[in-house]
């Protein structure tokens, strides 16, 4: 039985912790100042002890699934109390901030940078979802800077998950997400702030709302202790994400309000094409094995 300690118990971390217990050749302990949470977790059996991180060094793997603005000093922390063969890794969706905090630490080396492109927007240990990660894309970053037989466990790991592994470099990972995930749930925050501000009676939200308005807003509900240290964590991507996101706005306003149907056709058919790479991309993982 290898020994794994998962600090953090949300969705993440309990996610995570119900799958490796599912392979069944992992003990498990948690750590979550949350106590609720971690009693939650234990409950639920998505854990088998409740730990202090005193505790770290005696397990082979530390799991960090915390919000990103505690990750940095929390990886220095568990980095400076492990032994050498333990192994680290966050859950993190913001990186450069993480391998610069541990970039000159003498055990380096012992820490993947890694984060899985799955969740939902619910929360809490009783969000964890057996085979989130599966089919998922899980990217390392910064893998030259990790052990290599550390590195290769922790994709082994990942694998065993069923998670898809793509490497790249820390900087540009935050970049890209700014734009493919962190503005797509600002995006639903601000439809959600507008309609509550205009539709004051609750029932016409609920009478008139279809579809479309659902999938729009589902990220709405997603937690803010986990996405305002996000925002603030990735600022300049986000910022430079945004304006440019306004920037199309304003330019759609105009051509409403100067009536110009074929270039408002024309720019919802350029859209159109992200449908067509959504399902592209759809098709090649449900071809995976």
């Amino acid at each position: 039985m290898e020994k794994v300690v998962i600090i953090g118990l949300g969705l993440m971390g309990g996610s995570i912790a119900r799958d490796l217990k599912k392979l069944g050749n992992y003990h498990i302990c948690g750590i979550d100042q949350n106590k609720t949470h971690a009693q939650e977790a234990l409950q639920l059996g998505w854990v088998d002890d409740l730990v202090s991180i005193d505790k770290v060094a005696d397990n082979h793997w530390v799991i960090l699934a915390v919000p990103v603005n505690y990750l940095p000093s929390l990886a220095i922390e568990v980095l400076d109390r492990i032994h050498k063969d333990t192994i680290v890794f966050d859950m993190g969706s913001i990186k450069n901030p993480l391998c610069n905090a541990v970039k000159n630490h003498p055990n380096r080396s012992q820490l993947v940078a890694v984060h899985p492109i799955a969740g939902t927007e619910n929360s809490g240990p009783s969000a964890a979802i057996h085979h989130l990660f599966k089919k998922k894309l899980t990217i390392i970053c910064e893998p030259t800077s990790s052990c290599p037989q550390k590195l290769e466990k922790t994709i082994q790991l990942w694998k065993s998950l069923g998670a898809r592994i793509h490497f790249m470099d820390a900087v540009a990972h935050d970049k890209h997400l700014a734009y493919v995930s962190h503005l797509s749930h600002i995006s639903s925050f601000m439809l959600g702030k507008t309609v509550l501000e205009i539709e004051k009676d609750e029932r016409q939200i609920f009478n008139l709302a279809g579809s479309g308005f659902e999938s729009t807003v589902r990220l709405a509900k997603s937690a803010p202790p986990t996405w305002a240290p996000i925002f603030l964590e990735n600022h300049e991507n986000i910022l430079q994400s945004l304006d440019e996101y306004i920037e199309n706005l304003q330019q759609f306003r105009t051509l409403i309000f100067q009536q110009d149907e074929q270039q408002l056709s024309a720019i919802m058919y350029q859209c159109n094409h992200v449908g067509e790479i959504l399902a592209g991309i759809a098709l090649n993982n449900h071809q995976e094995p």
